[in-house]
């Protein structure tokens, strides 16, 4: 396992053939509204265009697996996500003057809730199999718990609502992780450091995915 702080991220090199905008939807689809305001003292507003993404697949889970190690402390397992969308962010828009957008991001197991999965009991099952798909651990359906209220990550243009759930697991179980057979998955690294370290990574910064940040602040007060 890697020294807190110095996460070895692999080595990932990304390459640009070709930049278009599709004349047929693709995995997300961009829908073009206009709206007009009426407000509570009788007016309206001018009519507006309002741009947002949707996807078949709309909701999400997020997973945490952790343990108590030998000395007591809780431990999390993150993998390495390769995210094109950060990567090409444009660092001379940026607030941040010397900003460092690779691509390179640690997160907790994540995945989409598929159609027929539309239920309580649906979600659970997403959770238990991007939990075997992603970090090698197969579970129980009944040790997977909920980790408080669902919450809507970027409202301003898509209506994902992310489902968190935690579950302990024995780290001598885990297996390789079988992927999803998605290019950005292969070569991914999984890691696992305590609680705490994690915690101390998203106060430095160094931690960026928001909803691992949340998932994990849950996870401790949980356990506190």
């Amino acid at each position: 396992m890697p020294p807190s702080g110095a996460l070895a991220f692999p080595k990932l090199k990304l390459e640009l053939l070709e930049e278009s905008s599709p004349s047929e939807p693709g995995f997300l689809r961009l829908i073009r509204r206009k709206y007009r305001l009426h407000y509570p003292d009788g007016t309206a507003s001018d009519p507006f265009l309002y741009d947002t993404v949707d996807r078949k697949a709309i909701d999400a889970v997020v997973i945490v697996a952790h343990f108590l190690d030998d000395s007591g402390a809780r431990r999390v397992f993150l993998r390495s996500a390769f995210r094109p969308a950060i990567m090409s962010r444009d660092p001379a828009h940026s607030p941040l003057p010397h900003e460092s957008a690779d691509g390179a991001l640690w997160e907790l197991p994540a995945g989409l809730i598929e159609v027929s999965e539309r239920s309580p009991e649906g979600a659970a099952r997403a959770a238990q199999r991007e939990l075997h798909e992603e970090l090698g651990f197969d579970v129980p359906l009944t040790t997977l718990r909920t980790l408080g209220p669902s919450m809507f990550p970027v409202p301003g243009f898509i209506a994902e609502r992310q489902f968190f759930f935690e579950v302990s697991v024995d780290p001598r179980a885990r297996r390789e992780p079988p992927l999803d057979g998605s290019a950005l998955e292969r070569f991914g690294v999984v890691v696992d450091l305590s609680l705490a370290e994690a915690l101390d990574l998203c106060r430095s910064g160094a931690l960026e995915d928001s909803k691992t940040e949340l998932a994990l602040r849950r996870l401790e007060e949980r356990y506190r």
